[in-house]
């Protein structure tokens, strides 16, 4: 088939050489003057496309919906059809997914119900990683349940019982005590120093059943996220490193990062919006 190019040139040869119109030199080898006459149009998507990339440029592990919170937080007034189209058709972001295993449902024994308030119940884990040289080190960290706000993020070479109860102590001065805190079996847990803190207090510690990850679902899919956009994202050469980009991505967590359970809103704003409800109140 004949590219629009080579049909143009032979219209204007048709037409100099033969002193016809341009209707008959087209109908002579049967060509749309339409066709003929058509002007590519500019791409309105350019600022669009160039923000998307910018996006996930800067945040590698955001997905389509994220990028088009992001956009929309950038002044775009654009529907998530079009920028799905583009995010998956002609700029070729899509994240590569994992591999979905088979899972069973699974449900705790005693639930606790889910908060109707900001730092209620908290939910607190481990993270492990290691260093340019080797050297593994662990991060404690700790979510409000019902704003999905991280309230601890701590990385050291080891983790005992009694570091916990700082990091927690800390926790309480800033945020408030909390209700319930849920864990996982971990020997740190476990620990007579974490008890006695929790029962002085008054907090309920709520233990996961073994290899029940479900049961501490809110921290596991803080983990993750932590994981897959910040762990594998870096390369630390020091400790101090770690705990400065930690810090850092912490608060872009809280402060920049909209968060589908919420609505797309950030942590923040989600308990700016929820204060503003119980003030109309």
């Amino acid at each position: 088939m004949v590219g629009l190019p080579a049909q143009r040139e032979a219209i204007t040869f048709l037409m100099n050489e033969f002193k016809v119109s341009e209707r008959k030199a087209c109908r002579a080898i049967s060509i749309e003057r339409s066709s003929i006459r058509y002007k590519k149009r500019p791409d309105k998507n350019i600022e669009l496309k160039k923000r998307m990339i910018h996006w996930s440029e800067k945040r590698p592990r955001y997905g389509h919906p994220r990028i088009h919170e992001m956009v929309l937080r950038d002044g775009f007034r654009v529907n998530h059809k079009r920028t799905e189209r583009l995010y998956f058709k002609e700029l070729n972001l899509a994240l590569k997914g994992k591999k979905k295993k088979r899972r069973y449902r699974s449900e705790a024994r005693v639930p606790i119900p889910f908060p109707e308030a900001p730092n209620k119940v908290g939910s607190m884990d481990f993270v492990s990683d290691q260093l340019s040289f080797g050297r593994r080190v662990r991060g404690l960290t700790v979510v409000d349940v019902f704003s999905k706000r991280n309230q601890a993020l701590d990385f050291d070479f080891s983790m005992t019982g009694f570091k916990v109860v700082q990091i927690l102590e800390r926790v309480c001065e800033f945020e408030g005590v909390p209700e319930f805190i849920t864990v996982d079996n971990g020997p740190e847990f476990i620990c007579m120093a974490l008890d006695k803190w929790a029962f002085s207090k008054g907090i309920k510690l709520h233990f996961s059943r073994p290899g029940k990850p479900t049961d501490n679902a809110y921290i596991e899919s803080f983990n993750g996220k932590l994981r897959d956009e910040f762990l594998n994202m870096n390369w630390f050469l020091s400790l101090k490193e770690l705990q400065e980009k930690a810090l850092e991505w912490r608060d872009e967590y809280n402060n920049e990062r909209p968060h589908s359970s919420l609505k797309m809103k950030t942590p923040k704003e989600f308990l700016e919006s929820y204060d503003k409800e119980i003030y109309a109140v």
